[in-house]
C-alpha cells in the first residue's frame, strides 16, 4: 500500500464540511428554487399552528390520505401502503404511510412543531385609552420582546360565538386590509428606557397592540373608540366582546416570505421555526408509495412553552392513534404490540438550529456550529449547560443515520446550539425516547431564530427533504 505525505495525507484523514452550493448540479440547483416556491406559499398559509393543521390535512388529503375517523367509520383494513392521517382538535396532525413490515416491527418518524413564537390575545383584550384602542397582549414562547414594536402586524384567530359556530378571523394580510402596530417611544424622549437592558425596555404588559382612533358618534357613550371597535367586529364577523373571552387570537408579523438576497438564495419569512422541518417531511412522505417500514411524519403544538397540553408532543395522541392502527391491522389487539412498535422505531426530530452568524461570533463555536447552505444539520445533543434535559443521541444511530445521508448524496453537517454554558434549549427528542425509540435531532439551521422574520437558506430546504425521504425509505 502506498504510503501518503503531504497533501494526499491531509485529505485522506482531514474532513471539512461541503456547501451544498457546490454540490448541486443545475438541475439540482432548479429543483430548489422550484421547492422552495411551494416553502414559501406553505409559510404564508399556515402562520399559526390552527392554519398549518389545516394545510398539512389539505395537502395530505390530495395526496391520498384518509382521515383515521373515516377507515374505522367504513370498517377498512389498512394494508401497506394504505395512507391515513389523524387530526388533535386542529392543532397537531400525525401522517402514516402503513409499511411492509408490521408496526410491531417499528415505525420510521419524523417529528417536527407547528407553532411558533407570537403575541396571543387576552381573554378580555380591548380597552381604550385617551382616545386610541388597544388590544391587550401575552407573549408566547422565547420572544426578545423589543423585536416586536414598530412592525406592521396581522390578526389571526378563531372564536366561538355564544350558539357555538367558529368564526375564522384573518386582518392584515391582503394588501387592501389595514394591519396593526405596537408603538415605541422616539428616541428624543427614550432615555431612561435605553439606560435600560435590552430585556427591560420593552415589557410584557406594554405589548399593547394598536387597533384604532375613530369614536362612535354618540355623546352620551364613554368609550366611543371601543365601541366603534366593537361595531366594526360585529358588522363584520358577528362577534361581540363576550365572545373574546371563547377566542383564540393570535398577532403575528403581516406579510408573506420573501427571497432574500440579491442571488435569491434565502428565504426569509415568519414561524420557519419549525415550520421549515414541517414542510420538509411533509413532503418527502408525500412521495411514499410502499416503504418497507411505516412511516410517520408527525406535526405536533406547544413545543415552544415546553410540550405541554393535549395538542403537544407529552399528549396521548400519538400513542392512542399507534393503538388504534395495531387494532387495525393486528387479528388480536395487544399493548405489548403497541409497546413493541413505539420501541422498536427510529426518529428524527426534525427542528431547526441556529446557523452561525458573523454578526455575533462570540456566543458561538465555529468548528461545531452550523452553517447555512452546508446542508441537514445533525445534533447530537441539544439541553443547556451539562447537556440538561437533552436527548443525547448514541454513536451506533448517528452512524446509521451518517451512512444513509451519505449513500443518499444528502449534503449534511453537525452542530450544537451556541458555546458551552452559553445557553441552551430543547426540542421534542427526549420525550419520544422515553419510549425507548432511538432519536436523534435534524432539522434546517436558521438566522435569527425565533425573530419575527426569520432566514433559511434555500439548498438546506431542498437537503432536508432529500435526507428526510432517504430516512423513509430505510
Amino acid at each position: 500500500m502506498e504510503k501518503l505525505e503531504g497533501k494526499e495525507l491531509q485529505d485522506s484523514l482531514t474532513f471539512n464540511w461541503k456547501n451544498a452550493w457546490e454540490v448541486i448540479d443545475e438541475n439540482e440547483k432548479g429543483k430548489v428554487f422550484q421547492i422552495n416556491e411551494e416553502y414559501k406559499e406553505f409559510l404564508n398559509k399556515g402562520k399559526t399552528e390552527r392554519e398549518a393543521a389545516r394545510e398539512i390535512i389539505r395537502i395530505a388529503e390530495e395526496n391520498g390520505f384518509v382521515s383515521i375517523d373515516e377507515i374505522i367509520k367504513n370498517k377498512i383494513k389498512p394494508t401497506a401502503g394504505t395512507k391515513i392521517y389523524a387530526n388533535n382538535k386542529d392543532k397537531s396532525v400525525v401522517l402514516f404511510v402503513l409499511g411492509q413490515e408490521k408496526l410491531e416491527k417499528g415505525m420510521n418518524i419524523i417529528g417536527s412543531h407547528i407553532d411558533s413564537p407570537r403575541l396571543d390575545l387576552k381573554q378580555f383584550p380591548l380597552y381604550e385609552e385617551e382616545g386610541l384602542a388597544l388590544l391587550k397582549t401575552h407573549y408566547y414562547g422565547g420572544v426578545k420582546k423589543y423585536q416586536w414594536v414598530t412592525l406592521p402586524l396581522a390578526l389571526h384567530g378563531v372564536v366561538i360565538n355564544k350558539e357555538g359556530k367558529k368564526i375564522d378571523v384573518v386582518i392584515g394580510e391582503d394588501e387592501d386590509d389595514p394591519v396593526f402596530f405596537i408603538t415605541d417611544l422616539l428616541p428624543h424622549l427614550a432615555k431612561d428606557q435605553m439606560a435600560k437592558t435590552m430585556a427591560e425596555g420593552i415589557t410584557g404588559e406594554g405589548l399593547n397592540v394598536l387597533i384604532g382612533s375613530i369614536p362612535y358618534n354618540d355623546k352620551e357613550i364613554k368609550e366611543k373608540v371601543k365601541l366603534n371597535i366593537l361595531k366594526i367586529l360585529n358588522e363584520k364577523y358577528g362577534i361581540t366582546e363576550e365572545d373574546f373571552t371563547t377566542a383564540e387570537f393570535e398577532v403575528v408579523p403581516a406579510g408573506k416570505a420573501r427571497d432574500v438576497g440579491i442571488d435569491r438564495s434565502m428565504v426569509g419569512g415568519y414561524g420557519q421555526d419549525d415550520r421549515v422541518c414541517a414542510f420538509t417531511s411533509l413532503k418527502a412522505i408525500l412521495d411514499m408509495e410502499l416503504p418497507k417500514k411505516t412511516a410517520v411524519a408527525l406535526f405536533v403544538d406547544k413545543e415552544e412553552i415546553g410540550s405541554v397540553g393535549n395538542t403537544s408532543m407529552e399528549s396521548k395522541f400519538f400513542e392512542i392513534v399507534v393503538s388504534e392502527l395495531v387494532n387495525l391491522t393486528e387479528e388480536n389487539y395487544s399493548e405489548l404490540v403497541v409497546k413493541r412498535a413505539m420501541s422498536n422505531s427510529q426518529v428524527l426530530s426534525a427542528d431547526t438550529l441556529a446557523a452561525f452568524d458573523p454578526n455575533y461570533p462570540e456566543v458561538l463555536d465555529k468548528k461545531n456550529s452550523p452553517y447555512l447552505g452546508k446542508g441537514l444539520v445533525i445534533v447530537k445533543y441539544t439541553g443547556s449547560r451539562g447537556k440538561s434535559g437533552s436527548n443525547d443521541a448514541n454513536s451506533e444511530y448517528i452512524a446509521k443515520i451518517r451512512k444513509m445521508f451519505n449513500e443518499n448524496n444528502v449534503v449534511w453537517q453537525m452542530g450544537e446550539l451556541g458555546k458551552v454554558d452559553q445557553g441552551g434549549g430543547g426540542t421534542i427528542a427526549y420525550i419520544l425516547a422515553n419510549y425507548g425509540m432511538d432519536v436523534v435531532d435534524c432539522g434546517v439551521s436558521l438566522l435569527s431564530v425565533h425573530a419575527p422574520f426569520e432566514i433559511a437558506s434555500k439548498v438546506d430546504v431542498y437537503m432536508a427533504i432529500k435526507g428526510y425521504k432517504a430516512f423513509y425509505m430505510a
